[in-house]
């Protein structure tokens, strides 16, 4: 074979290298040469995948038009009640966004609150409590007990007691933390009462208001106790106001604390010496 004809066989070399690419092992740390040249030539054409993950992105059609991110669902807005409104003013309280007792009404104070809340991290401040909202609040709060839920009164009364249903009865429950006014068997009016600590109990048992003092100021502990019905010694049901301020976070002295003050007015107008007061569990 001529010059040209090694010429012309060295230069399809060098395209037949150039197209079908080619790894070149580096020179040594001597500076020598490496192995001779490695040529890859590929047997055939990669085919293009037969499947794809689909595309979030994309619409269900294909149509190529992104689709709207769903907004979370509402649970709860302004004018909303009940047990889910406590709860949620209760871990509300816990994070200190809420520093009023849980009332079950999704009020105005409420809607503030949880406008702060969703700012603060980062969420729309939309002030109505979507799933977003909630899943965020309920990881950061425990499960609020019974008397958080119900820290400014509100809750259910329990049965009258049986010593309750005949004549004119001051119906206390311990359990239910309830007052209730029944002449007959037939409950008047009910309230939210408090009681003694561990240290200075609320005494349980049948007894009789013996004296009413519309303006009392305890002796002992130097503290008003307005509309007092006093029924066991010192021991008189009468207005609180720190019962109002503070709600269960307190105790009283032994008394029986109400923190509705027209309601116990009304209730101190009613009541006569000698009606029966009955506290029980």
């Amino acid at each position: 074979m001529g010059r040209r004809g090694i010429a012309a066989l060295a230069a399809l070399a060098a395209l037949t290298v150039g197209a079908a690419g080619c790894t070149v092992q580096p020179a040594g740390a001597d500076g020598a040469g490496g192995p001779p040249v490695r040529v890859d030539m590929p047997s055939r054409t990669p085919s293009a995948p037969s499947s794809r993950a689909p595309d979030e992105s994309r619409s269900p059609s294909g149509a190529g038009v992104p689709s709207a991110r769903r907004a979370p669902r509402v649970l709860w807005s302004r004018g909303a009640s009940g047990r889910d409104i406590r709860e949620l003013q209760a871990r509300l309280r816990q994070v200190a966004w809420i520093f009023h007792g849980p009332t079950g009404t999704y009020d105005e104070q409420t809607e503030t609150a949880v406008r702060g809340f969703q700012g603060k991290r980062g969420l729309p401040r939309t002030g109505v409590t979507d799933t977003v909202t909630w899943q965020r609040l309920f990881a950061m709060t425990r499960e609020p007990g019974r008397w958080e839920l119900y820290l400014m009164g509100g809750q259910p009364a329990d049965a009258p007691d049986a010593r309750c249903r005949t004549g004119r009865v001051l119906c206390i429950s311990k359990s239910s933390r309830t007052l209730r006014w029944m002449i007959d068997g037939r409950t008047v009016s009910t309230m939210p009462v408090r009681f003694g600590s561990a240290y200075t109990p609320t005494r349980e048992g049948v007894f009789q208001v013996y004296w009413k003092s519309r303006d009392h100021v305890s002796t002992l502990y130097d503290s008003p106790m307005p509309y007092a019905m006093f029924f066991s010694g010192g021991q008189a049901v009468h207005f609180s106001a720190d019962f109002a301020a503070r709600g269960y976070a307190g105790a009283s002295h032994g008394c029986v604390n109400v923190r509705d003050e027209g309601a116990i007015a009304r209730l101190y107008g009613q009541v006569r010496n000698g009606d029966k007061v009955v506290v029980h569990r």
